[in-house]
């Protein structure tokens, strides 16, 4: 049972560059947006330490402060918050339904989804303690910090022969690191890397905890052929075992490519039910980055100011 219920033309699920951006643009039209702000605010850019690469900004802004800037700047045209986790979505309705964890219903008559794609951790000691300080998921987002550094690669798909490639193109070295003799990756992508004579090969060796040893962090690794422990060092860790987009809850009501992420009509944010934005990573598998993002957020508020304009 609903313990609380509110109505809202907007509502904008997820508080990275895509939602907040949609949220600023939303506000500027004077919809009022609520925008619901989950278990990781400001998503996958928080794990990002400094940004360089973001347009207009000619100074190192951090990842923290990027982001509450944006929504400072939402709050300003009237755009409002709300901490809460959506377990169920219905759009079977002419206006939505949306249920919080702490039971709070909102209605609503379109939705904006920004609820990301979460990278895929290795979850073994020492890993968490170094993310942003360190450890990365994102090549193209911190490769540029580690110039002429050594790094380590973790992973055996396209995503982690991808990563290697991106990183070759700064750094002394990349240490790639997987738990199989056989990789993942398409055979054109395992050729371009073996071709690369900046990697380096350490296969067949399961990740076991990530160490720091002055400025350098090791990963300890099983070396499964015969149970042996070894130390990798490196200045950073990449790790590149793919992504998961933040859908369960939407309980297959909206359509899906393979890979769980959110088909939008190309060329726009309409989702395959009318009223129903997607923006940002969760719709997104290839780029991944905040301006990226932030354009899908633009998209997303103007088709669905257009939508509303019309019903």
């Amino acid at each position: 049972m609903a313990s609380d219920s509110m109505s809202q033309e907007v509502t904008i699920l997820g508080t990275g560059p895509a939602g907040l951006t949609a949220a600023i643009y939303l506000a500027r039209a004077e919809k009022k947006p609520l925008v619901i702000e989950g278990p990781e605010p400001g998503g996958q850019l928080t794990y990002t330490t400094e940004i360089e690469n973001y347009p207009g900004v000619v100074e190192d802004i951090s990842a923290d402060k990027l982001l509450a800037n944006m929504r400072q700047q939402a709050q300003k045209f009237g755009a409002k918050f709300k901490r809460g986790i959506v377990k169920q979505a219905d759009f079977s309705k002419n206006v939505f339904e949306l249920v919080l964890e702490s039971g709070d219903l909102i209605k609503t008559k379109t939705v904006i989804l920004a609820t990301g794609a979460s990278a895929r951790w290795l979850e073994i000691p020492g890993e968490a303690k170094y993310i942003g300080q360190g450890i990365s998921s994102c090549a193209t987002c911190d490769g540029f910090f580690y110039k002429d550094r050594s790094v380590i690669v973790i992973g055996g798909g396209d995503s982690a022969m991808e990563e290697a490639l991106f990183l070759t193109k700064h750094v002394s070295s990349v240490k790639l690191v997987h738990r199989r003799l056989e990789l993942r990756a398409s055979k054109i992508m395992q050729d371009r890397v073996k071709a690369n004579k900046k990697v380096l090969w350490h296969l067949n060796r399961k990740p076991l905890a990530i160490k720091k040893k002055g400025d350098k962090l090791q990963l300890l690794v099983e070396v499964k052929d015969d149970q042996r422990e070894e130390f990798i060092e490196a200045d950073g860790i990449f790790v590149a075992i793919g992504h998961t987009p933040n859908t369960a809850f939407l309980n297959g009501q909206l359509k899906l490519d393979a890979n769980g992420y959110i088909e939008v009509e190309r060329g726009t944010a309409k989702t395959n039910r009318a009223g129903v934005f997607a923006c940002g990573d969760v719709q997104d598998s290839s780029y991944r980055q905040a301006i990226t993002a932030a354009g899908s957020g633009c998209m997303a508020a103007l088709d669905c100011e257009r939508y509303l304009m019309e019903i």
